[in-house]
């Protein structure tokens, strides 16, 4: 495993320390690595009435974009409470893919550790994602 996806990992674990999971104990951290090689996380935060809980995905995207981030998203590694990898649900790769379309990018996404370790493009994640250009069609 590159140096580079166990750093982002590593760091998606240490925001799963953080999330609020009282209903399902399923910790998520989410970490999002942009162009400029900052780096921005969330947890997932659960609510009594589940449809309102948030993954840790739509956390740190919505950090990012309070920060002012419009694109510039090359790298995602989400990690659970153990090395079993775990994928972005799909309400959380529509959101990614919106991000990433906003740069131009095809992020990487990591998850797992050791031989389990997964790597895929959010591409193949969401094909022929709805996005902001599909709106001006």
């Amino acid at each position: 495993m590159s140096t580079e996806r166990e750093s982002l990992v590593a760091v998606a674990f240490e925001a799963a320390r953080s999330a609020y999971a009282p209903y399902s104990q399923f910790p998520v951290g989410a970490a999002l690595q942009f162009d400029d090689g900052s780096v921005v996380t969330g947890a997932n935060v659960e609510n009594a009435s589940y449809g309102l809980s948030l993954c840790a995905e739509t956390v740190a995207l919505a950090k990012a974009m309070n920060e002012g981030r419009r694109g510039g998203l090359v790298a995602i590694a989400v990690a659970g409470k153990d090395e079993t990898p775990i994928m972005p649900c799909g309400r959380c790769r529509q959101m990614l893919s919106e991000m990433a379309q906003l740069g131009h990018t095809d992020p990487v996404v990591w998850s797992g550790t050791g031989d389990d370790a997964v790597e895929v493009r959010l591409s193949s994640l969401l094909p022929l994602a709805f996005g902001p250009d599909s709106l001006d069609a």
